[in-house]
């Protein structure tokens, strides 16, 4: 066994062993029940598979096609696996917490308004929201994650004579309109064959707007959806839209020219820019027990909320001219608020479907008093949450409000990071990562207000979730030694948790094991779940720092409603969302 030496002082040297994985106690005794004379064979292993993995329709020929993916390691026994073996197999690649051949699964036939929708927001940003570029490689990136809608801001370009795309009234440096369309056109079905919306946010002149329409439809041709100037009556299926790409945006009627003191204006001398803390992985998420559900996650409060411009009022837009017709004709989901209210921004209209835009505030607020309105409203319309103003660095929100109340569109800025973005990323995890996810039933169900869906009511206990943390591996191979702890290895430490309705939502943690690349926990946890169709599980690793502030080690999340029963290997995220190489954890989920 092998020693790591650390260096304190130029005369003083620490040194620690160094251990290798070996398996737990408890997958030890599994092995011992499952095999014979040391040896599992390829009947012994499907048993298990049947038992203990919950894989209640392997074949001998699944058991024997692990079996076989196993002889390249060198160590299989020609009778079957050792114990080395084994625990290679419950450790690999080739045994993930979700489901690998699982591909799309949800029925796809339903409207557009029956699904969570995977949603970036300023989606040409590659960084904050005051100064960063404006490019199409964050669209790609989008795209190739899953993302099905895309947002642009179209602005005149400093001739008025061509088309950009920007956040305006920022120091963002502008990217050509026909570049990011041509980039979308490429890599929009890259990941996913299901459709993809692009809303628009449009500050043009009629002129400008024909150009727009001539871009559109020649660059997209005829995977381009154009059912007319008319609202649908109801949203096409993602089925039958797959490959297709669908414009979203408010009709024009008029050409809107900023006023004074209505579009929001930021001091750039005064606002202080933060870059993202690069040792941090963001502040936990915000308690969505408490009556107000302000977000506090990354540190920001109160202020005004940035207002989208599809949102205004036509009372608040300013007659100029005509709108170019061949602009209209793009539009398949009209978005906007009626005149008034909430009352009146959530009436459903029978004879037509529309999107609706609120901010990440607005929603908070009206939750509170027009709760199951907005889950009957989300029934048949698309329900767009965007984050508030003030959200320069491109941080994101609890993405679960939305959800919970069926909101389709939680919009977030994909180039930021942090634990939002990581439960935005495991809830389109699933359904095969196509990008659409079918809401649950029950917030579908239609009938009067005391049948439709209340995220509030106290619910009874659907089913209990058991999550054994055996031990974690990688962090050797994937980081400097010195990364965590200049004078020793490091202390890790699991947290594990569920985010979801608040009766749901809560995190526990493992103790903390010193001075080990290797931990070795074996603790068990059990999760009580009310509304598991929309529970993510949480996974977070940290390094105890007693000085300092701990250091992140690696994070996951996983639909709760996808989870694999059984011991599994679960590969560990960076604080953007990028798999690492080698860390992982061994756990085991079990639904009692």
């Amino acid at each position: 066994m092998s020693k790591q030496t650390y260096r304190v002082c130029c005369c003083f040297t620490r040194r620690f062993k160094l251990t290798v994985a070996e398996a737990p106690a408890e997958i030890k005794a599994l092995f011992e029940r499952y095999s014979e004379n040391g040896t599992m064979t390829v009947d012994q292993f499907h048993r298990f598979l049947i038992d203990v993995q919950k894989e209640d329709k392997a074949t001998v020929e699944d058991a024997q096609a692990i079996f076989d993916s196993l002889k390249h390691l060198s160590i299989l026994h020609r009778k079957g696996l050792n114990l080395e073996a084994f625990f290679k197999y419950l450790f690999g690649d080739i045994n993930p917490p979700l489901s690998p051949s699982l591909e799309v699964h949800h029925d796809m036939t339903a409207p557009l308004s029956h699904y969570f929708i995977y949603t970036g927001h300023n989606s040409y940003l590659t960084g904050n929201q005051l100064s960063s570029d404006c490019s199409d490689v964050p669209i790609i990136k989008a795209l190739e994650r899953g993302v099905r809608v895309i947002e642009l801001d179209l602005w005149p370009n400093s001739t008025k004579d061509n088309v950009d795309v920007l956040h305006g009234r920022t120091l963002t440096t502008p990217v050509e309109l026909i570049k990011c369309l041509r980039s979308i056109k490429e890599h929009a079905f890259s990941a996913s064959e299901y459709p993809v919306v692009i809303t628009l946010e449009e500050h043009l002149t009629p002129d400008l707007q024909a150009k727009v329409a001539e871009m559109v439809t020649q660059t997209f041709g005829d995977i381009l959806f154009c059912p007319g100037s008319e609202c649908l009556k109801e949203f096409p299926s993602p089925e039958s839209m797959k490959k297709r790409i669908i414009i979203s945006t408010k009709p024009p009627k008029e050409y809107l020219e900023a006023k004074e003191g209505e579009e929001r204006e930021y001091d750039l001398k005064k606002e202080k820019i933060e870059a993202p803390d690069e040792e941090a992985w963001g502040k936990e998420l915000s308690d969505l027990k408490s009556s107000s559900m302000i977000d506090r996650e990354d540190g920001l409060d109160g202020g005004e909320d940035g207002k989208d411009d599809e949102d205004l009022e036509d009372g608040d837009l300013k007659s100029q001219q005509d709108v170019a017709p061949e602009y209209k004709q793009l539009i398949a989901i009209h978005a906007g608020k009626m005149k008034g209210g909430l009352d009146e921004w959530l009436a459903v209209d029978p004879d037509k479907v529309r999107r609706l835009s609120l901010s990440e505030q607005e929603l908070e607020k009206a939750v509170i008093t027009h709760g199951r309105k907005i889950v009957r409203f989300t029934q048949k319309n698309l329900l767009r949450v965007y984050p508030k103003g003030i959200r320069f660095d491109s941080s994101n929100y609890n993405p679960l409000i939305g959800w919970m109340h069926g909101a389709q569109m939680v919009a977030f800025n994909m180039q930021g990071y942090g634990r939002s973005l990581w439960l935005m990323h495991g809830m389109f995890k699933a359904n095969g990562g196509c990008g659409y996810v079918k809401k649950p039933e029950f917030l579908l169900k239609a009938g009067d207000d005391i049948e439709v869906f209340d995220p509030k009511a106290k619910l009874p206990v659907k089913t209990r979730l058991k999550v054994t943390v055996y031990m974690g591996e990688g962090w050797y191979f994937d980081f400097r030694h010195t990364h965590f702890d200049a004078y020793s290895p490091p202390d890790f430490y699991t947290r594990v948790g569920i985010a979801g309705v608040p009766a749901d939502t809560i995190m526990k943690k493992t103790k903390t094991l010193e001075d080990n690349w290797i931990p070795n926990w074996n603790e068990e946890f059990e999760f009580s779940l009310t509304v598991p169709e929309l529970a993510l599980l949480r996974v977070e690793v940290h390094e105890y720092d007693m000085s300092e502030k701990d250091d992140f080690g690696g994070q996951t999340c996983l639909p709760v409603s996808e989870l694999r029963e059984g011991i599994r290997a679960v590969p560990l995220y960076s604080r953007k969302g990028e798999k690492y190489k080698s860390v992982k954890l061994l756990l085991r989920f079990e639904f009692v």
